[in-house]
């Protein structure tokens, strides 16, 4: 679908209700009063496919499937979007060509997303607990991949060389020196730790995972809820678990709560020995520093393509706190892991 179409379907389909639109670099998300729907925008990038009708429809069907396994009662399932006489509709109960698919949601509580509870200071360590029980005992019955490059996150992690120029001209803060320390560091820890990362994929703790656990896509409505997982990159999702939660742990270390980044990682490692080792524990904090390089560019690339200003500033500023907290990490495993 195009802009235009999504506006149209916004009329057509809720003619009498007010609804509003989320749009992302890679869907658009109309959220109505009871229900959310999320429609895949017909884009090609190195890292997703979206291109075709039936490519989208595959990775409706992908998301609904994976999310469950951890959402149940949010994803309710894929529906056709029709258009029938000059209308755009939703459902299979209408007649028309299929002009695309939509996922199909329960709208939940905004103001339980675990991000804006955390601005209002109200995670409690109780919640922190329950949240990591939960994921542990999914990565426990999560299916294991054996079959995986254990080095391929260092070419993930030198990417960041590209938003070197940028980012040392915009922030004047001594971003090119971070960014090529980093990377040296990063060459040079996951080249002495080789033989760690291949052994922790031997025994089983590549797993398929979530890929994008952060605290916006964490509701605690009072029980936890992941959602949103990657759908349409099985290599982003598919990754040692130590990894998995290490997005998370970092994105509470940047809200300032280490307290609760490090009670998430010892009662989830309560619930799953996932670092039993020193040196598990210094790869723990490695992909922190990765998840934290990883935001930088993110939000690097963000300020790019930035259409005003302030929009600019505010990217900016995310890109240098995360390149910061990555530099902090670098420093706590020289440091022998001590923040």
């Amino acid at each position: 679908m195009t802009s235009g179409q999504i506006n149209k379907l916004m009329t057509d389909a809720w003619p009498n209700e007010h609804v509003e639109l989320i749009e992302t670099h890679i869907s658009w998300v109309i959220i109505s009063s009871g229900k959310v729907y999320k429609i895949k925008k017909p884009v090609h990038y190195s890292f997703l496919d979206f291109s075709s009708t039936e490519k989208r429809k595959y990775y409706c069907d992908r998301e609904v499937e994976l999310n469950r396994r951890f959402s149940n009662g949010v994803y309710l399932g894929v529906e056709p979007i029709k258009e029938a006489t000059e209308r755009f509709v939703i459902g299979e109960q209408y007649s028309g060509d299929i002009i695309d698919h939509v996922v199909v949601m329960t709208k939940l509580d905004r103001e339980k997303q675990m991000d804006r509870l955390l601005v209002k200071n109200k995670v409690s360590p109780n919640d922190i607990e329950r949240l990591a029980q939960k994921i542990a005992a999914f990565h426990r019955s999560a299916v294991i991949i054996d079959r995986k490059d254990h080095l391929d996150i260092k070419e993930k992690f030198n990417d960041l060389i590209f938003q070197k120029a940028f980012l040392n001209q915009s922030l004047q803060n001594n971003a090119g020196s971070i960014i090529e320390e980093a990377i040296k560091f990063s060459d040079d820890f996951l080249n002495n730790n080789s033989k760690n990362l291949q052994n922790r994929f031997q025994i089983g703790y590549c797993k398929d995972g979530h890929g994008d656990l952060h605290t916006r896509n964490i509701f605690l409505l009072p029980e936890p809820l992941p959602f949103d997982c990657i759908e349409f990159n099985d290599d982003f999702r598919q990754i040692d678990v130590l990894n998995d939660i290490a997005f998370l742990c970092m994105d509470l270390d940047a809200f300032g709560r280490h307290d609760l980044s490090d009670l998430f990682f010892e009662k989830y490692n309560q619930s799953f020995a996932a670092a039993v080792t020193v040196t598990d524990h210094d790869l723990f904090v490695y992909y922190k520093c990765y998840r934290a390089n990883i935001r930088a560019k993110v939000n690097s690339l963000r300020a790019q393509s930035a259409e005003t200003q302030e929009v600019k500033k505010i990217a900016l500023t995310e890109a240098a706190k995360y390149l910061e907290l990555m530099q902090g990490y670098i420093d706590q495993l020289r440091s022998g892991g001590k923040r």
